[in-house]
C-alpha cells in the first residue's frame, strides 16, 4: 500500500521541522557573528567576488544549509524501510570508510580524521554516530535478543565500540565521547541499571584519584572494607571474596590513573583535564580559551551587548568560536535572555523527539528515536558545558548551531531519517 504525498506531508512532525529551521537559522546568525568584522564592507555580497566570499564561514555555512535542505528531500522520499533493511551494510561501509581515512587523511591539529574531496573536508567520524545508531537499533530489534544475556550485551557493545575505537586511533578522542551516550538509549530498551550505576563509580573514582591524594584514598577504601566487613557477618560469610575484589579493583583503578594519566593521555588530552581542575592556573596559555569564554559569555549580561556588538567576539578574544565555542557569541551579544532562548529550543526539540520516539510501533523505530536524543543531549551538555568551564574542552560542535559541513549534515541526517522513519509508522498497521 503506497502512502500519497499529501497523506505523507502531514505525517511529518513539523514541530520537530520548526525547530531544527530556529536552531538552524539562529545558528547561522551567530556564526556570521563571530566571523564579523569591522574592516570588511557593510554590503559584502555586492562588494565582494564569489571567491573572497568563500574566505568567510558565514557565507560557506550557507552553502552548507543549501546542501542540507536537498539532502532532507532525499532522506524523507528514500523508503522508511531502508533504514532497517541497510543498517548493517551502512554500518559495515562506515567501518571501512574509518579505517582508511586512518591512512589516507591529511594530519590536521595532529588528527587524521578528515578526507579532502577537492575544496570540500568531510569529518566520517560525525556519520558514524547515524551508521552506529541504525546498527544498534537493527541489533536490539532483532526477535532473539535477550536483553539481560551476556552473549548479546558483549555484541551490542562490539557494534557501540568498534566505531570510537578507530576514532581514537585516529587521534579523535572528542568524537569518541559521544558514542558513550547511547548507553542511555539502551538504558530505555532494557539494558541493567547496574552498568550505568559501575560506570558513574568508575568515573567519580577516577575523578577522585586526579583531585585526591592516593594515600587519603587508600585509606579511605581500606576503612571502608574494614567497616563493611566488620558490620556485618553475612557479608564476611558470604560475600568476602566479592568484597576483596571490589576493594582490589577500586585500588587499581587509583593506582593506574597515574599510568594513564602520563603514559596514555597525549600531552593536550591531559592540559583540557588540568584546565577543568584549574582554570585559573595558567589563563593566559592553556586556560586562555575557557578563560576568554567565560568573559564572553559573562560581558553579555542580562540582555547582551547586541547583534554585532561583542567585543570579545569582534576582536577574536575567543579561538574556534564560529565552531566550538559558538555558544559564546550567544552569550555575548544577545545575553542571558538569548542564551535561555537557545537552550529552550534544544530543550523543546529533545523532548520532541522523545515524544516520537515513543509513538513509534516497532523497537527499531523506538531505539533509533533515543539514541538520536541521546546523541543530541550528549553534544549539547558538554559544548555547552566546556564554554563556562563545567566540562573539559573536548572539540565536539553545538548541534546545528557550529560553523561546519560535516557536523551539519550528520545531524540532520540523524534528525530526519527519524522524522522519515515516524511518518510512516501507521503504514505496516493499515495493511
Amino acid at each position: 500500500m503506497q502512502v500519497s504525498p499529501a497523506r505523507y506531508s502531514r505525517s511529518i512532525d513539523w514541530l520537530t521541522v520548526l525547530l531544527y529551521v530556529g536552531l538552524v537559522g539562529a545558528g547561522w546568525i551567530c556564526i556570521y557573528a563571530s566571523s564579523y568584522s569591522p574592516d570588511v564592507p557593510d554590503n559584502p555580497l555586492t562588494s565582494l567576488s564569489f571567491d573572497k566570499l568563500m574566505a568567510f564561514n558565514w557565507f560557506k555555512q550557507l552553502l552548507w544549509i543549501a546542501t542540507a535542505v536537498v539532502l532532507i528531500v532525499i532522506l524523507l522520499v528514500v523508503d522508511y524501510k531502508a533504514y532497517d533493511t541497510f543498517a548493517y551494510a551502512l554500518y559495515a561501509g562506515m567501518i571501512v570508510l574509518l579505517i582508511v581515512t586512518m591512512f589516507v587523511a591529511r594530519p590536521i591539529a595532529g588528527s587524521r580524521s578528515w578526507l579532502e574531496i577537492g575544496p570540500v573536508r568531510l569529518q566520517p567520524a560525525e556519520f558514524a554516530k547515524f551508521t552506529t545508531a541504525l546498527a544498534a537499533s537493527r541489533f536490539m530489534a532483532s526477535i532473539n535478543l535477550r536483553y539481560q544475556d551476556w552473549r548479546d550485551q558483549l555484541v551490542l557493545a562490539g557494534i557501540t565500540l568498534f566505531p570510537p575505537l578507530l576514532i581514537v586511533a585516529s587521534n579523535e578522542s572528542g568524537q569518541a565521547l559521544v558514542f558513550g551516550a547511547l548507553l542511555l538509549a539502551y538504558f530505555r530498551e532494557g539494558m541493567s541499571p547496574l552498568i550505568l550505576l559501575l560506570m558513574a563509580a568508575a568515573g567519580t573514582i577516577l575523578l577522585l584519584a586526579l583531585l585526591v591524594p592516593k594515600v587519603w584514598l587508600f585509606s579511605s577504601f581500606t576503612l571502608a572494607l574494614i567497616a563493611v566487613l566488620g558490620l556485618s557477618r553475612r557479608v564476611l560469610r558470604h560475600h568476602l571474596p566479592l568484597a576483596v575484589g571490589v576493594w582490589l579493583a577500586v585500588i587499581g583503578m587509583v593506582v593506574g590513573v597515574d599510568f594513564f594519566y602520563n603514559k596514555v593521555l597525549q600531552p593536550h588530552q591531559r592540559q583540557r583535564i588540568e584546565v577543568l581542575i584549574n582554570p585559573s592556573a595558567d589563563p593566559l596559555g592553556k586556560g586562555w580559551n575557557v578563560t576568554q569564554s567565560k568573559i564572553a559569555i559573562g560581558s553579555g549580561g542580562m540582555l547582551g551587548k547586541g547583534f554585532l556588538q561583542g567585543t570579545q567576539t569582534k576582536f577574536d578574544f575567543v579561538p574556534e568560536q564560529s565552531t566550538d565555542f559558538i555558544f559564546c557569541t550567544v552569550g555575548e551579544e544577545f545575553g542571558w535572555l538569548g542564551s535561555l532562548a537557545v537552550l529552550g529550543l534544544y530543550l523543546t526539540l529533545l523532548w520532541r523527539i522523545i515524544y516520537v520516539a515513543e509513538r513509534q510501533k516497532s523497537v527499531f523505530g523506538r531505539t533509533y528515536g533515543y539514541c538520536v536524543a541521546s546523541i543530541l543531549f550528549f553534544h549539547v551538555t558538554v559544548n555547552v558545558g566546556m564554554t563556562i568551564g563545567l566540562a573539559p574542552v573536548v572539540g565536539i560542535p553545538l548541534p546545528f548551531f557550529s560553523y561546519g559541513g560535516s557536523s551539519l549534515w550528520s545531524f540532520t541526517i540523524l534528525l530526519f531519517s527519524l522524522l522519515a522513519i515516524d511518518a510512516y509508522r501507521k503504514q505496516d498497521l493499515v495493511r
